[in-house]
């Protein structure tokens, strides 16, 4: 054999190994250790009071604040999305006062935290203490007291849709405009009109940019809910703040919390990786055996 040859073979792609890099063997061990050290610590704690963790994971006012939480969540952002499509709209619009409008929106209600949302809206019986419809500089035709129509729900309902609304309208924003122009250039001199371009050419595409942040706005307005518990809404952690407020078994409680928002979000974390998969099935190239695609 000659001496190329043998060089070649000492080469040779399909017997070659990766190189041994211990720094992986030692962080692998770190982790595993530091791994032990928490899982014998979540058991031998007793402190933790797990007997108690179980014996009110399902109880009956728990289920009732975890299904408050998910309707709060499921309300908040089926609003907030409408809302954020009508922002969006508005932002690429060409006409100047609907794109001003919405970037004051969108700067406002991102600019405000949650929390002081929520109070403000809560409280908003001391600024309007009625609210009525009528005839402008007329009599009024129906009134409400305020602080029967702005409950803890609708408070929550308001606040969190308001802020959801102006995060979806800058990511709807953005996945419109990731689409190149060319696309919509072509798509008319195709003869496609304005409304089938962006059906039929732009949202399929700009989908698969709006899904991932949209699902992980979703899980964020979730974890939100938890916000409405300072305005006495019957949420998750208000329920189990009541258990602890007369047990005093603050941290058992707050496991049962953690136990139902993690999961919640891991199901709501499936359904969005299966989503995604599913927009962008036609795009993604399959790469068979024989390294054909």
């Amino acid at each position: 054999m000659s001496a190329p040859t043998a060089a070649a073979d000492r080469h040779d792609v399909a017997t070659a190994h990766g190189r041994i890099r211990p720094w992986r063997w030692v962080a692998g061990a770190v982790l595993a250790l530091l791994a032990a050290r928490l899982v014998a610590f979540l058991i031998t704690n007793e402190r933790f009071q797990w007997d108690v963790v179980a014996a009110h994971l399902f109880a009956p006012s728990v289920l009732a604040g975890l299904g408050t939480t998910v309707l709060l969540a499921v309300l908040a952002m089926a609003i907030g999305l409408v809302l954020g499509a009508v922002l969006a709209a508005a932002q690429l619009s060409d006409f100047g006062p609907f794109r001003w409008a919405a970037t004051l929106y969108v700067g406002l209600f991102r600019g405000i935290p949650p929390l002081v949302q929520l109070i403000f809206w809560f409280n908003l019986a001391y600024l309007l203490p009625e609210m009525s419809i009528g005839v402008p500089f007329g009599p009024e035709l129906l009134s409400w007291d305020t602080n029967e129509l702005i409950t803890p729900l609708t408070a929550g309902v308001i606040g969190l849709s308001l802020v959801e609304s102006a995060y979806l309208a800058e990511i709807i924003r953005a996945g419109v405009l990731g689409i190149d122009q060319g696309q919509r250039e072509a798509a008319c001199a195709m003869g496609f009109t304005p409304g089938q371009t962006f059906f039929r050419i732009v949202l399929p595409q700009a989908l698969r940019v709006i899904i991932p942040p949209s699902g992980s706005q979703f899980i964020s307005v979730l974890k939100g809910t938890a916000l409405v518990s300072v305005i006495a809404m019957n949420d998750l952690l208000h329920a189990v703040q009541v258990i602890y407020n007369q047990t005093y078994e603050i941290v058992p409680m707050l496991l049962v919390a953690c136990f139902w928002y993690l999961a919640v979000v891991t199901l709501l974390t499936i359904g969005q990786r299966r989503l995604e998969r599913r927009v962008a099935r036609g795009h993604l190239r399959e790469v068979h055996e024989g390294g054909s695609a």
